[in-house]
């Protein structure tokens, strides 16, 4: 019997040793063939998640932000230890002991699943798990992918620390409301960095990642505030809150952004605008979208935001100006439902929720509650009605539209306002319109091609297409400087006589017959009055002189145009470009004749801090010097390609400098230091144009319908474009001075009249004489001895004019729909459209 029972005793063992160890084979096998094709684990050591890329002002303010996963990645020294301790204590408490896995946890977690028939299923991954899970396995729940996981957790736990593999996790896990890592979550609920949590706010993170949209601090507040008590719970039961910590947290309401307890991150940001989603549109270009929006670049704009404010409130005064000249209202064209305006709350909450321009400054979204006859009454978004500001607009604001309260408004209407303030006291609200004529501005440096200001439309939010980059029109006179540039390159003199008289030129369309803007003829005058008073029939015959190929290698050659065709018409500027191309091309004639490549953007450097763009690479030869003379800017090398002669330059510039001290921008821009520039209209007023410049800064304008359309008899660059590059000038040269224009070596001065061209001795004086600079090895000609006519012959009995009488017919003073005073130029009833620029 006791052999019987050894026996039985023996077989049971040997039986047990045998099923133990077939089952050990059979793991080792299931481990092994799951553990040939793994994803290499090693790769985390490496791990570069998307990150958000940044652009900051030259002064390292952040003004805009993109991302398609928002996560801000935190060094694991970088994060606290409260933030640790509390995912920790939600997620894996045996983190540091374990080694990758948790066999207890596994085991409790699979009694649980058993005790309950499978209705509760405990997770029991460890951080290391989720870590492979979440890098390299994916989500699906497969007991394939738990093996994987496993033999992995092991792994990365042999090549990383666990600091490490904490690091990797809390910078990758989703937190909810599009926040990813625990850096960008503490932004998004809090407005908070990482040190600034309290430690009810870091339970309220770690108790996200089991589903965030379970635990939202607004809509599932209870849940959400259970959740993170249960993490307190944890965190003080594994020692780390004392009692009086862990009781204050767990008394503390949850408080967050989304509640509005906290102002949002974002509104500590500018609203995004023409000049930041332009350097998107570049870069994505350049790097490629993923990079650009993953790739947590640093990027450095050359904005100037005291300019770039400026040139948004020009270029909205130039248009509005326009607009409310019309006298039509027009409105938002959204309402709110007339019952909800009975109660206040009601209103404001329809009001927010109403998707209007709010990016004007000074603006403010209102709808109207009450229309009187002499008053109307409206709700003003952020504003309450007092006595002291009452929210009314008065009959006297509506004077420059047609009609009367009653006819242009109806409760419910949305608007916008803004406060008429004098002397301090607010006078009234006045009701203000997104106007339908759009427009661009840009200016930039100079010497570096730095762009400082750049407007693209009148609001970004009612319109992102930029006008200053992406809308090719014609440019029409604003073109002419590039003909002339060539000519004096081919050999010809500001002195050149050329003749003004009628042309017909035969054209696959029948007969053109290009004429000036007043209609008139000038007969012979020298290149600079040509350019001065934007003669179109003296342009078009120096243009066909020296041939339209040469014209379109300059045009090409100062980037105005990839491809310019080389029809006579384009000498008037009828092919279409974008102001973004001319403004960077009248940098060229501002800085002597070098080439600049215009640019949104410094520098741009990658996650690492490693610099991988770098605009300007002019060297400064002299920056390192402590001895330099009082007053002198150190010696700055530049290499950049030469596009003009320097004097023809300096004379093109010489001549610009006429057009806005005697030509057509004479009446519009005034400032204290020596300005160049040209502008341009295009036939029927379709776009308007001025470009200008000082020796340190170029800027231009342009304006026009979206869909191009006649502007009217009074719509000029000069009365248009030239106040509002004014206005702006007025601060930059305040901010950034200007000088003389830099005379190049190799010429010398002559005084000649302006009129005929003939010379004068060097003591003459008068209106009509100029200094115009030759250059040293040519012979000029004065006078009627040479005189261009481009081929084509000059009639005789010509009605021309005599020196000294405007180009213009004089404005006329008419009385417009409300009464107010206006005066209109001449008709322009000549020409074609594609007969490009009048003057």
């Amino acid at each position: 019997m006791v052999r019987f029972l050894l026996s039985f005793i023996g077989a049971v063992f040997s039986l047990l040793t045998v099923g133990v160890l077939a089952v050990a084979l059979m793991v080792g096998a299931l481990f092994w063939m799951y553990a040939r094709d793994l994803p290499d684990h090693e790769d985390l050591a490496s791990y570069a998640p998307k990150t958000i890329s940044r652009i900051y002002t030259g002064e390292g303010r952040i003004i805009d932000e993109f991302a398609v996963e928002r996560r801000l990645y935190a060094p694991a020294d970088e994060i606290p230890d409260l933030v640790k301790q509390a995912f920790i204590s939600a997620e894996d408490k045996n983190f540091y002991t374990h080694p990758g896995f948790d066999a207890r946890g596994i085991i409790a977690a699979g009694i649980e699943a058993i005790r309950t028939r499978g209705e509760t299923v405990r997770g029991a991954s460890t951080i290391t798990q989720q870590v492979m899970k979440n890098f390299l396995l994916g989500g699906e729940r497969t007991g394939e992918r738990k093996v994987k996981e496993l033999i992995l957790a092991t792994r990365i736990e042999k090549t990383l620390s666990k600091e490490k593999i904490l690091e990797l996790y809390l910078n990758e896990i989703f937190l909810g409301q599009n926040s990813y890592g625990v850096a960008a979550a503490a932004q998004t609920y809090f407005n908070k960095t990482l040190g600034e949590l309290r430690p009810e706010e870091a339970a309220y993170l770690a108790a996200l990642p089991k589903a965030p949209s379970n635990y939202h601090p607004v809509r599932q507040t209870e849940r959400a505030v259970e959740r993170r008590n249960f993490v307190l719970r944890e965190m003080f039961e594994n020692g780390y809150l004392d009692r009086t910590v862990f009781d204050a947290a767990l008394a503390a309401p949850l408080r967050t952004v989304q509640n509005g307890d906290y102002t949002p991150y974002r509104d500590s940001l500018p609203p995004r605008d023409y000049f930041t989603d332009e350097i998107r549109r570049q870069l994505s270009e350049n790097f490629g979208e993923e990079e650009f929006f993953g790739g947590g670049l640093t990027i450095r704009a050359t904005l100037d935001r005291e300019l770039q404010a400026e040139a948004a409130r020009a270029l909205r005064e130039g248009l509005e100006s326009y607009d409310r000249g019309l006298g039509i209202w027009r409105g938002t064209g959204k309402t709110i439902d007339p019952a909800l305006l009975e109660r206040e709350a009601d209103w404001r909450e329809a009001l927010a929720a109403t998707e209007v321009s709010r990016d004007v400054e000074g603006w403010y979204p209102a709808v109207v509650l009450k229309v009187g006859t002499q008053q109307m009454r409206v709700g003003i978004e952020g504003v309450r009605d007092t006595a002291e500001d009452p929210s009314i607009v008065p009959r006297s604001d509506i004077a420059w539209m047609r009609g009367s309260f009653q006819d242009n408004f109806k409760s419910g209407d949305v608007v916008h306002v803004r406060r008429l303030i004098s002397d301090g006291q607010v006078l009234n609200w006045s009701l203000r319109q997104v106007p339908r004529i759009q427009g661009g501005f840009v200016a930039m440096d100079v010497n570096t091609g730095r762009v400082l200001a750049m407007q693209g439309g009148f609001s970004y939010q009612y319109s992102v297409f930029n006008r200053a980059t992406q809308a090719t029109r014609q440019p029409g006179s604003s073109f002419k400087p590039f003909v002339y540039a060539a000519a004096l390159d081919s050999g010809f003199t500001p002195a050149t006589i050329v003749i003004d008289a009628p042309i017909e030129v035969k054209t696959g369309a029948g007969i053109w017959r290009p004429k000036n803007a007043s209609n008139r003829f000038y007969g012979p005058a020298p290149l600079r009055t040509g350019i001065e008073r934007s003669r179109n029939l003296m342009t078009v015959r120096l243009a066909q002189e020296i041939g339209m190929e040469t014209v379109a290698g300059y045009a090409e050659r100062f980037g105005v145009y990839d491809r310019m065709q080389p029809f006579l018409a384009n000498a008037l500027g009828s092919q279409e470009t974008t102001l973004y191309r001319m403004v960077a091309a009248y940098a060229m004639f501002a800085n002597g004749g070098e080439r600049v490549a215009p640019t949104l953007v410094d520098r741009v450097q990658d996650r690492w801090g490693k610099t991988i763009y770098r605009h300007d690479i002019r060297r400064c030869t002299e920056c390192t010097r402590n001895d330099l003379p009082a007053g002198r800017a150190p010696a700055i090398v530049s290499e950049r390609e030469r596009v003009m002669n320097a004097i023809t330059a300096y004379q093109l510039t010489s001549m610009m400098r006429g057009v806005v001290e005697r030509g057509t921008a004479s009446k519009v821009i005034n400032l204290p230091v020596p300005t160049a520039g040209k502008t341009g209209t295009t036939n029927d007023a379709k776009d308007v144009w001025f470009i200008g410049f000082t020796s340190n800064i170029v800027a231009g304008c342009y304006m026009g319908y979206d869909q191009p359309r006649p502007l009217g008899r009074s719509a000029f660059g000069s009365s248009m474009c030239g106040p509002v590059f004014n206005d702006f000038m007025k601060l930059a040269v305040k901010k950034y001075g200007g000088g003389p224009f830099e005379v190049p070596p190799g010429g010398y001065f002559i005084k000649i009249d302006r009129y005929s061209g003939a010379r004068l001795p060097d003591n003459a004086s008068g209106p009509n004489v100029v200094a115009e600079y030759f250059r040293n090895d040519s012979v000029p000609v004065f006078g009627l001895a040479a005189v261009i006519d481009g081929g084509f012959a000059m009639g005789a009995n010509l009605p021309l004019f005599k020196p000294g009488e405007g180009d213009e017919e004089a404005p006329v003073e008419v009385t417009t729909s409300s009464g107010r005073k206006a005066r209109v130029g001449p008709k322009a009833n000549f020409g074609s459209l594609s007969s490009g620029g009048l003057y």
